[in-house]
């Protein structure tokens, strides 16, 4: 008799006990996609199981496809941690966490192989049909997270995931020279810059100083959104592909 989980995508329940109530009316209205970032699977998943780690996730999605769900839906996995989007600071209330199984750029971080990914597709648009999570409320645990964390990385397809429909994109903006802004850099433009990152969520500042807050962000960004270059710095392709995404928002909020 098959075991039933939250999710309408085949998967096997391998249950952690780290997750408590989320906060009261908090809507489910995120999803956020991480690395494992350990050298396999099995020390993933069991320390993502061991209540001595204190950390968790909804689901996990190993290389070949398979599919875990470790704490259900209408739980509070612990998989965000200190985090803020769009003036939010506990993502994990109103979030669904997905672990997806790479070694990450610690111990060798690598391509995510096609059926992984297919998984990966097929559990966040069935994630996000059963909660109305909208295009850009699916992010990466490196926007929420800038200045500690780099997961799923410049590797992850995000332009395909947004092919079947789950996550917002635009093309990037082809890498020129021109110019750009960096660390130590103050003025007006900076504040623009600033500006567009926080109204699309990020955790910045309007300060008019590219501080390392800045710095942060704007690699986040680039992770995220114009991958072929993950320095901080804001050159025109960065900040025009950041134009174009605003553009492309919805105006619901």
């Amino acid at each position: 008799m098959a075991v039933k989980t939250d999710t309408l995508v085949a998967a096997r329940l391998q249950p952690s006990p780290n997750h408590n109530e989320r906060r009261e009316g908090a809507p489910i209205d995120t999803l956020i996609l991480h690395y494992t970032g350990m050298r396999d699977a099995q020390s993933a998943i069991r320390r993502l199981c061991d209540p001595a780690s204190e950390v968790s996730s909804h689901y996990v999605v190993d290389e070949d496809g398979a599919i875990l769900q470790c704490v259900p839906e209408a739980r509070r996995a612990w998989h965000a941690g200190k985090s803020f989007w769009k003036g939010e600071r506990d993502l994990n209330s109103r979030s669904i966490g997905i672990e997806i199984v790479n070694p990450g750029h610690e111990f060798g971080y690598r391509p995510f192989p096609d059926a992984q990914i297919d998984a990966v597709i097929d559990l966040c648009r069935d994630v996000c049909r059963r909660h109305g999570i909208r295009p850009e409320r699916v992010l990466a645990h490196s926007d929420i997270a800038p200045d500690r964390k780099e997961d799923p990385g410049e590797l992850f397809p995000w332009n395909r995931l947004a092919a079947e429909g789950v996550g917002h994109w635009a093309e990037p903006v082809p890498i020129s020279g021109g110019r750009y802004f960096q660390r130590g850099e103050e003025g007006q433009p900076i504040e623009a810059l600033q500006s567009m990152l926080g109204i699309y969520g990020y955790d910045v500042g309007v300060t008019g100083v590219f501080d390392e807050r800045t710095h942060d962000a704007v690699k986040a960004f680039q992770r995220h959104f114009r991958p072929a270059k993950v320095d901080g710095i804001a050159d025109m392709s960065t900040i025009a592909t950041l134009h174009a995404l605003l553009t492309a928002l919805p105006s619901l909020e």
